[in-house]
């Protein structure tokens, strides 16, 4: 696992002393090798995690020739099988790396190569004599890839620091991406909260040549639905055993210590049943608890340890941890605002890890699979609600805030309950966004001073959701599988896990998986109130009934009771009307209404907090501007620095 980052210099502007501070700051992604390639009209570095081959493999490596040079952050599981048939046509290899293979890949089927491959990546190539960057990245989006285009030039990197190194990079507030942001807690898609850095979509390439940039997708992710409606579960179920087999085998090789982070759910302990059968000795498990508290998981997690026999690490995430230092350092290592408040747990969970091994396997994308999150059952489920008369579901929402008292729970009946009906107000597909996120169109309005009726961000993405299938549980798999896996589940992962210098695997992601998932009847996934129905009966037997059964938990904090508590400091002091002030986009009066409302327990807005507070704590440590106007597109006017 790597960083990579790079820029052409057309025009001549970037100079040798940028690609030494881009190393520095990437140095987290790759402290066990750093090196720039300076080669004509581009520059390409890389910081390298030693992985696979420990002796071999540096970068930015150089062809034979010395025309192609590539910079490559990630794995690929299947490049023996991909060297062999290279060397069948005549490649000849120095190292035993995955980086050389991808080389020789690029040189062989140029952009076509992408398609061959499983794996996570994010990748540059550069060729001399053509004056050519190429960029690519993993279909799924499991390692991040940003870029900037600067006049002629173009700058990259895995990080957005790595852009924010070029000293003409304006760092302006993209106000569509902040309505998104602020509407479903990430930014989906192509942008990001900086105007005019973006995101290489999964499943894309990106060609420079002579200042000339092209961008084609060379793979869709799309949920089919019913390809399968006549397949029997039993084979079904006998090929996700085989696929789950062969994926954790080749997720598992590794030159360095490899552990697995095990929750005790589903997901993480099916990972675990098929990578303790496929190593020899015991593996070690990784794992956070939340002692003394309703949603903790040790008792499950600790069960499965036993039964597979594991050398077993926890940590017990409380108020008495400092928790104000790690919110703080997001703002550094998360480049974007983390408003996932999953990524607290995750950033220790990292930082135990990396006192043991080098490499986790985790269960990441298993719910957007097969079905996993409840907001496919609130999207079944709110059809007939939608048949009450708007009048009565007003009433029932007064009747719950009447008689149904808040709660410090991290996501309670009463917190449910309430958003479900909140959402039945929302067209289908908006509403999908709002179960999992904060505000809702009327409340962004009111937030934000350049209030739109419908804002800008959430709407566009809405409308992408044209192409997606019309059934809906592959409709919203698809949604899940392109924005909120990438943007925010993934993002979190990498950027947590990353700032220790940890490479996370997500064996579920295997494409192979992906494509079998995809192709399977919506019945194999949610069958009544039964989600994820084909790996619950595929794991019947193999793991304890206990796991096998018990409700899916979420791995975030009890935001809304921490900020009543020991990060009430923080809120106030983060929101204050000063900073509030400096942005000139927010309303003060809204702001103080939430945070008073929340402390005095009246509502339940944890997670609409967290998204502000790490927003704020970001903007401040990027020095990131707005427009004094706003409601015109950023840089059509001067600017103001926010949270001074």
């Amino acid at each position: 696992m790597c960083g990579i980052a790079g820029f052409t210099r057309l025009n001549g502007a970037a100079g040798r002393g940028v690609a030494q501070r881009i190393t520095a700051d990437l140095l987290h992604r790759g402290p066990d090798q750093q090196g720039v390639r300076e080669a004509g009209l581009a520059t390409l570095c890389a910081v390298r995690l030693k992985i696979i081959d420990l002796t071999g493999g540096e970068q930015p490596m150089v062809s034979d020739d010395g025309d192609t040079t590539i910079a490559f952050n990630g794995e690929i599981y299947n490049h023996r099988e991909i060297r062999r048939e290279l060397e069948a046509r005549g490649h000849r290899f120095h190292s035993q790396c995955d980086t050389e293979t991808l080389l020789h890949a690029f040189l062989e089927w140029d952009t076509g190569c992408f398609a061959r491959l499983r794996g996570m990546f994010g990748v540059a190539f550069w060729s001399e004599s053509r004056r050519r960057l190429v960029l690519g990245r993993d279909r799924m989006g499991i390692k991040p890839l940003y870029y900037f285009r600067q006049g002629a030039d173009l700058y990259f990197g895995s990080e957005l620091k790595a852009i924010l190194a070029h000293s003409d990079v304006p760092r302006v507030l993209d106000m569509e991406a902040l309505d998104a942001f602020l509407s479903v807690n990430y930014v989906p898609g192509s942008r990001t909260l900086i105007e005019g850095i973006r995101k290489l979509p999964p499943g894309h390439w990106l060609e420079w040549k002579d200042g000339t940039v092209r961008m084609e997708a060379w793979h869709r992710t799309s949920v089919s639905g019913d390809r399968q409606s006549n397949r029997s579960l039993d084979s079904a179920v006998e090929e996700l055993d085989y696929l789950l087999r062969e994926a954790v085998r080749e997720h598992l090789v590794s030159d360095v210590p490899l552990g697995v982070w095990a929750s005790g759910g589903l997901d993480s302990s099916t990972i675990l049943h098929y990578a303790a059968a496929g190593v020899s000795g015991r593996l070690k498990t990784f794992s956070v608890s939340f002692a003394g508290r309703a949603f903790d998981e040790s008792a499950w997690f600790r069960e499965i340890a036993q039964v597979y026999g594991t050398d077993h690490y926890e940590f017990d995430l409380n108020p008495e941890v400092d928790l104000r230092e790690a919110i703080e350092d997001f703002a550094y290592y998360s480049d974007e605002p983390s408003a996932d408040a999953g990524a607290l747990p995750v950033w220790y969970l990292s930082r135990m890890t990396r006192g043991h091994v080098t490499v986790a396997l985790s269960g990441e994308g298993a719910d957007e699979l097969f079905g996993g999150y409840l907001t496919y059952m609130a999207d079944r489920m709110v059809r007939p609600l939608r048949l009450v008369p708007a009048p009565l579901r007003r009433l029932m929402l007064a009747g719950f805030d009447r008689y149904l008292p808040v709660s410090d729970d991290k996501i309670s009946l009463e917190y449910k309950l309430k958003r479900w009906i909140e959402g039945s107000a929302l067209h289908p597909d908006e509403a999908h966004f709002y179960w999992n996120g904060t505000f809702s169109p009327a409340q962004l309005g009111r937030l934000l001073r350049h209030g739109r009726p419908s804002p800008a961000g959430l709407r566009n993405l809405v409308d992408e959701l044209e192409s997606c299938p019309r059934g809906v549980t592959a409709r919203y798999l698809t949604v899940d599988q392109n924005y909120y896996l990438p943007d925010d589940i993934l993002y979190k992962t990498d950027r947590m896990s990353m700032a220790h210098s940890i490479e996370v695997r997500p064996p579920f992601l295997d494409s192979r998986i992906v494509d079998f998932a995809a192709s399977l009847p919506a019945r194999f996934k949610i069958r009544g109130l039964r989600q994820k129905y084909i790996l619950r009966e595929l794991m019947r037997g193999k793991l304890p009934e206990s796991v096998l059964h018990r409700k899916k938990t979420g791995f975030d904090i009890p935001a809304h009771d921490w900020f009543r508590g020991s990060l009430r400091s923080l809120l106030l002091e983060t929101l204050s009307r000063d900073a509030v002030d400096a942005t000139g986009i927010f309303h003060w009066p809204v702001i103080e209404s939430l945070v008073r409302d929340h402390l005095e327990r009246r509502i339940n807005v944890g997670y609409h907090l967290w998204g502000l507070v790490t927003l704020f704590l970001w903007m401040k440590r990027w020095k990131v501007e707005v427009p004094i106007r706003p409601s015109v597109p950023a840089g059509a006017g001067a600017r103001v620095f926010a949270a001074n």
